[in-house]
């Protein structure tokens, strides 16, 4: 089987090619067929407001992305670019790890798959930043 399954919760929506789609009242997995489709979970969505950090930055760009609010083009430049810098802070090899698969599924134009990659980075900002308060 190829293509992306999403599992869904009760009532969870997710966004699909400009089209916001609300589950019913049991869990429900959807087997996404069309390559390259726009997919954002909404539970997973960043508020501009909150993307205030460099992680949630580069997130934020491929949810825009993901959206059709930016140019693909000029968002998959701005993406890359945002990952590279992100590699210049993130250097162990778990993070390493992270980038290199956001890179990749960025490359193949699997933006949901690289905005779930670039997700896992934020716990790890987090903690960067508590360890830096006095």
């Amino acid at each position: 089987m190829t293509g992306l399954i999403l599992k869904l919760a009760p009532s969870e929506r997710v966004l699909i090619n400009g089209a916001v789609i609300e589950n019913g009242d049991r869990r429900a997995k959807l087997s996404i067929r069309t390559p390259n489709a726009n997919i954002l979970r909404l539970k997973d969505a960043i508020h501009p407001d909150k993307a205030s950090t460099p992680v949630a930055r580069v997130c934020y760009i491929c949810q825009l992305i993901l959206t059709g609010e930016v140019d693909a083009k000029e968002g998959h430049q701005q993406l890359l670019l945002g990952i590279e810098q992100l590699s210049q802070v993130f250097y162990d090899r778990d993070s390493r790890a992270i980038l290199t698969g956001a890179t990749n599924h960025t490359i193949s134009k699997s933006y949901y798959h690289a905005l779930k990659q670039l997700r896992e980075l934020l716990p790890r900002e987090a903690r960067l930043f508590a360890a830096k308060q006095p």
